[in-house]
């Protein structure tokens, strides 16, 4: 009898698992020819739509169901980088003509199911940049730039990296790039690019991708007009471009918007809002935000609408910001617009980028002796700065002697120090704030993380100025802030030249003495 139930109930399992599998296959095909359609309808809505990029079969969909059939005429030839990613990604033509024979439904479905069986393998991907990033910084590169072979494009090569790196990080970071005070074609090139590839690689892992996908804010209609021109040449990689701006009429715009949903998105803060108001355009899924010319808005005074239109996007969303640094006005709008990790880039190796946002300031020291209580005025001033926060600290000495010197007969008023067993580090408890310090020589200084501190003092002067544009560069990466304090005693003299020229070039306050002892 235990013998028969037990047959029975594996005949049962048996009909559950058949039926089960059925019922899968009913709903995948369902869905496929749901997506079908859609897409299908999106197609016809795109080829209605005046003034945008229409789509065409891209390497990585080469039987072009995201946006209409292929004609024959656009099939890249055997010798393109194009025909080098298809043959590398979708197997040999022949096998590419039998699937396209198969109907839509089906088709969808088995792509859905190879998704579904290699989703590891689809990530590892994110590990280097694809092919078809290539492809688009050389259609770029092509129409924009041909004069010069792609030569600038390509030069900027290692920014470019960088920044697909923060997007393609499985938690990617915010970016914040002081090269100047706006995006350079080569970078704007690098980005759009970077934004298509993520794109495709999305859709290929069966990733729902949101439309418009990629915001880029300009403050102006003829700035609009450049990132557009650098966009277009995507267009027969797939990837739609609308550029929005007060040059023209909201009704044109409004009725191209029905007909069409684009990928990347360009617009001025005002015209976008006034659309966003209308229900025009829906920005809340958003994925990718540029605002490209920080300072630009601010003279403009629109950071009011910047602000109305991040808190408009409800979606977890990566900001990109290009920044002229040299106003305070525009550290305060960075740091309260990019909240997440911050990665700062620069396309050039200038020490002002380097340092963008981070304060110097050199201190006089009448002598040596006085060295210590002129630390212990400096820290106090950083406690009333940071008020009721966590403050970290780190302090250079010239030498392991002068640092554990320091350590011992460092004391302050109103406060308690604490040191630990070492004696290279301790904590100031004040009423106002808890400070963290950590004393190093220079010599140990090659052991140290300096881009853990948002605050480095110098209690000796670096004898090169190369050291201390090392340390200089190293503070605080990943925020926007830090400071950088000096004591500068008279021995220092020859160093005033130097510095106060480093102070100049990076936007610095000059202190009086250090003019004093430049020029004499």
């Amino acid at each position: 009898m235990a013998k028969g139930d037990d047959a029975l109930a594996r005949k049962r399992n048996r009909v559950r698992r058949k039926r089960l599998r059925s019922s899968e296959n009913a709903v995948s095909a369902r869905v496929a020819a749901i997506i079908a359609s859609k897409r299908r309808r999106k197609s016809g809505k795109r080829r209605g739509c005046e003034g945008m990029c229409f789509s065409l079969p891209t390497p990585e969909d080469p039987f072009n169901e995201r946006h209409g059939k292929k004609r024959k005429d656009e099939e890249p030839t055997d010798d393109t980088p194009d025909a080098a990613v298809v043959a590398k990604d979708d197997g040999p033509k022949k096998k590419d003509a039998n699937t396209k024979k198969q109907p839509p439904a089906k088709a969808k479905s088995k792509a859905m199911r190879e998704r579904a069986t290699e989703p590891e393998e689809g990530r590892v991907d994110f590990d280097r940049p694809s092919k078809f990033l290539v492809v688009c910084l050389n259609a770029i590169r092509d129409t924009v730039a041909p004069e010069d072979g792609g030569g600038s494009i390509h030069g900027a090569g290692d920014w470019g990296v960088e920044l697909w790196r923060c997007f393609s990080a499985p938690a990617p970071s915010d970016v914040l790039d002081t090269s100047g005070s706006c995006a350079t074609v080569e970078q704007t090139a690098w980005l759009v690019s970077t934004a298509c590839d993520i794109v495709v690689r999305k859709e290929r892992l069966g990733m729902v991708v949101s439309c418009p996908f990629l915001l880029y804010l300009v403050p102006s209609q003829e700035k609009a007009a450049r990132v557009r021109s650098i966009c277009k040449p995507l267009k027969p990689l797939g990837i739609h471009s609308v550029s929005l701006h007060p040059g023209a009429s909201i009704e044109h715009q409004i009725s191209g918007l029905k007909t069409c949903e684009p990928e990347f998105l360009i617009a001025t803060p005002e015209r976008l809002l006034e659309l966003v108001s209308l229900k025009a355009i829906d920005i809340s899924s958003v994925s990718m935000m540029v605002i490209d010319g920080l300072k630009y808005f601010l003279d403009l005074g629109v950071s009011d609408k910047i602000f109305s239109i991040r808190d408009a996007i409800s979606s977890n969303f990566q900001i990109t910001v290009f920044t002229d640094p040299s106003d305070k006005s525009v550290a305060t709008m960075a740091k309260n617009l990019l909240r997440g990790r911050i990665t700062k880039l620069f396309i050039n190796n200038s020490v002002s980028s380097r340092s963008a946002f981070v304060t110097q300031q050199v201190h006089f020291c009448p002598s040596v002796e006085l060295k210590t209580s002129k630390v212990k005025e400096i820290l106090e001033q950083i406690l009333q700065r940071h008020a009721k926060k966590s403050s970290k600290v780190l302090l250079v000495a010239a030498s392991k002697k002068n640092a554990q010197h320091l350590s011992s007969s460092l004391k302050l008023e109103n406060c308690t120090v604490t040191d630990d067993s070492h004696g290279n580090s301790f904590t100031i408890c004040s009423s106002v704030g808890l400070m963290n310090v950590h004393v190093k020589d220079r010599e140990n200084m090659a052991m140290t993380d300096v881009e853990e501190f948002e605050t480095v003092l110098l209690v000796d002067l670096p004898p090169s100025v190369d050291e201390y544009i090392e340390i200089l560069t190293g503070v605080a990466p990943q925020t926007i802030g830090g400071e950088v304090h000096s004591i500068f005693c008279s021995t220092d003299a020859p160093a005033a030249k130097p510095l106060a020229e480093l102070l100049a070039n990076c936007r610095q306050v000059v202190p009086e003495f250090l003019k004093k002892m430049e020029s004499s």
